[in-house]
């Protein structure tokens, strides 16, 4: 028979606190399925959703919740969790190196790098990547090139036929490295596009186009401005957001 005693504490001395540790579940959150790790706390007024720079989900469970409300709670914020993992991907994806394993932002994808140095090269997705030889760790300038190429030969075929569809013809058409926008349209009617759009979901990727192509009939964002942008692009108000809440644009 084992018996457990609890020993009195010295004197002055304070209760160590207990170690929380926490429930994971496995739950479906938008597209994905993952394992979210649930968390009680007593003095928590509410369900409290934190999205961890890996990417994993972690939830605050307030006194009197369960695993099984967390869990609706998760599903319903599925929108918001997804926003969030792209922002903290746009954020790694411009500090630091990319080294094998990490996820990249391509075509709204978080896609992994896996680099094959006896192969010769790195893949990205559907994409293979030429590795030079003696190529260090970091591949973030390699990829970031190869990024680069894909938008030059993608987004003006695409921004073309979005004009097109809507009845304009573009004069020029360039993909830039701009810090501080996403796209821009002179009087002129030049278009210039931020190559970083290659990594955004298609969507958000066709507003910004369709946006720029709108200002070749309105310059400026007048009311008749988000008229026309509206009949071009619909959903354009949920794809603003998206950026708003995603950019690193300054």
């Amino acid at each position: 028979m084992i018996v457990r005693m609890q020993l009195p504490l010295p004197f002055g001395a304070q209760p160590r606190p207990r170690r929380r540790i926490p429930i994971r579940e496995i739950v479906k959150v938008g597209r994905r399925t993952d394992v979210v790790a649930f968390v009680r706390h007593r003095r928590a007024r509410h369900y409290i959703l934190h999205v961890e720079d890996d990417g994993s989900v972690r939830v605050t469970i307030p006194r009197g919740g369960s695993p099984a409300e967390a869990a609706r709670f998760v599903r319903q914020k599925a929108e918001w969790i997804e926003r969030e993992r792209y922002r903290r991907a746009l954020r790694a994806a411009a500090f630091g190196a990319w080294r094998a394993g990490d996820r990249v932002l391509f075509r709204g994808e978080e896609t992994p790098l896996v680099a094959d140095p006896a192969a010769g090269f790195v893949t990205l997705g559907p994409e293979r990547i030429p590795l030079p030889a003696g190529s260090t760790g970091d591949l973030r300038p390699l990829v970031t090139a190869f990024l680069r190429r894909v938008a030059e030969r993608e987004l003006p075929a695409r921004l073309r036929e979005l004009a097109e569809a809507a009845g304009h013809v573009v004069p020029h058409v360039s993909v830039r490295n701009q810090r501080s926008r996403w796209g821009s349209c002179s009087p002129s009617g030049r278009i210039s596009l931020n190559w970083r759009l290659i990594q955004l979901p298609p969507a958000v990727r066709d507003y910004v186009l369709l946006h720029e192509v709108t200002h070749l009939r309105e310059a400026n964002h007048s009311s008749r401005f988000w008229r026309h942008l509206q009949a071009l692009c619909p959903r354009h108000r949920e794809a603003r957001a998206w950026l708003r809440a995603t950019s690193l644009l300054t």
